[in-house]
C-alpha cells in the first residue's frame, strides 16, 4: 500500500466515525459539515496525490488528536468515540509522516 493511499484510508475512516458518530445527536448537519467534510476533501487530494497534502492533514490530525483527549478528559459520555478519533488522528500523523521517514532511512543506508 503507497503512502498516499494509507493517509486516504486513515482519513476516510476517521470520516466515517465522524458520520456515524455525528447522526447520534440531535442536529447532525452541523457535526457532518465541521467534522466530516474535511477528512474525506483531504482524503480525495491524498488519492490524487496534491504534494502539499499530507503537511495539511497532519495539521488537521493534530487539531482532530487535540479534541479527542480534550473529551477523553472531560466527557465520559462520548470516551469511546474520543479514544477512536485519538487513535485514528495519530494514524493520519503517521500516514502523512511516512514519506519522510522512508527517504530518511533511504538517505542514511546510502553512504
Amino acid at each position: 500500500m503507497t503512502s498516499a493511499r494509507y493517509l486516504a484510508t486513515a482519513l476516510l475512516a476517521l470520516a466515517a466515525m465522524y458520520v456515524v458518530w455525528s447522526l447520534q445527536h440531535a442536529q447532525p448537519l452541523a457535526g457532518l459539515l465541521a467534522f466530516a467534510t474535511p477528512p474525506v476533501l483531504l482524503a480525495l487530494g491524498a488519492l490524487r496525490q496534491w504534494p502539499r497534502i499530507a503537511f495539511i492533514a497532519a495539521v488537521f490530525a493534530l487539531l482532530w488528536f487535540s479534541h479527542g483527549v480534550m473529551l477523553l478528559w472531560a466527557d465520559s459520555a462520548s470516551r469511546g468515540w474520543a479514544a477512536a478519533e485519538t487513535l485514528l488522528a495519530l494514524l493520519v500523523i503517521h500516514a502523512a509522516c511516512l514519506p519522510g521517514y522512508r527517504a530518511r532511512r533511504a538517505k542514511q543506508a546510502a553512504p
